[in-house]
């Protein structure tokens, strides 16, 4: 799904705007897929019990009829979520390009349009943004007004480039131990850091499964480059953006190589989490967001 560019003069809007475009989009071909029995409108209507808040009279049944009707949604709040994304430099690969989206862009976009839907739902969410340390955290709730401090939370990571490291591991102790009821928790992370401490990472991974949580890992990555390795053949320079480590090498020497190595990383990710019974879910960021929102969806109706 091709969106429109981000600009730093009006990002807020825009991003407000894209989450509307994916949501809008995935809906559409909901209606047109064996999947549409996610529904995201409301169900019917009732009676308008007098005392009761104005917020969901259908005004424009109330134009035809002259009787104040409630738009009845099928699911009440009853699902908490928390977002938690990872806000180091090597998420801010690739570099910004016009008409291209890079790890972070994608996953703020992606969450943006997570809130949209979970407004829709009626349901609570939360948002928690980390590099080396907890640069964020809000708990779920509910509102217009709290959506609208998240979407002003992810525009700031937008438009500010990350040059931190990753302690991931040290980062998600911190926040479960902040979430306290029963959550649904997607992680945006692409699984790269410093320390390279697995066991470590996959403890705080199952410490965020304490008190009943359910999480689904969304492993975002660049498909083309950081996992085809599809690189010119010409002398080049690869630097670690989060340690600045430096290597020159033609591509074509080590391709096959780092693809096999790669695989293999990718697989054990996702061995290691069906141990825990963690959702794996590899994201390429050049697919689009049809996943994340048939994930959320999918989770959903596991969690309820």
């Amino acid at each position: 799904m091709q969106l429109t560019e981000l600009n730093n003069t009006s990002g807020f809007q825009n991003l407000e705007l894209l989450a509307r475009q994916v949501v809008e989009g995935f809906i559409t071909g909901m209606h047109k897929s064996p999947f549409h029995g996610f529904s995201v409108e409301f169900a019917e209507h009732r009676l308008y019990n007098k005392g009761e808040s104005t917020r969901h009279i259908d005004w424009k049944l109330f134009a035809k009829t002259e009787k104040l009707f409630v738009k009845r949604y099928e699911e009440e709040t009853n699902l908490r979520c928390h977002i938690i994304i990872d806000n180091s430099a090597s998420m801010h690969y690739p570099e910004k390009q016009k008409n291209s989206t890079n790890k972070i862009e994608f996953s703020a976009i992606a969450t943006a349009a997570l809130l949209e839907v979970l407004k829709r739902q009626r349901d609570a969410f939360g948002l928690s943004i980390y590099s080396n340390k907890n640069d964020y955290y809000a708990p779920a709730k509910g509102n217009e007004k709290h959506r609208r401090m998240l979407l002003h939370q992810l525009e700031k990571i937008l438009f500010n480039n990350s040059i931190s490291t990753t302690n991931t591991y040290q980062a998600l102790h911190q926040i479960a131990e902040k979430i306290h009821r029963r959550s649904l928790i997607f992680l945006f992370t692409d699984m790269f850091q410093a320390d390279k401490n697995e066991e470590e990472l996959f403890a705080a991974l199952r410490h965020l499964k304490y008190n009943k949580h359910e999480v689904v890992l969304f492993h975002t990555f660049d498909g083309e480059h950081e996992l085809d390795f599809a690189f010119e053949n010409s002398p080049k320079k690869f630097i670690d953006v989060e340690t600045g480590e430096q290597i020159n090498l033609f591509a074509d020497n080590i391709k096959a190589t780092y693809q096999k190595h790669m695989k293999k990383y990718f697989k054990e990710l996702k061995l290691k989490c069906m141990q825990y019974k963690i959702d794996y879910v590899p994201i390429d960021i050049t697919k689009g967001y049809k996943q994340i929102l048939l994930t959320y969806f999918i989770s959903r109706n596991n969690f309820l």
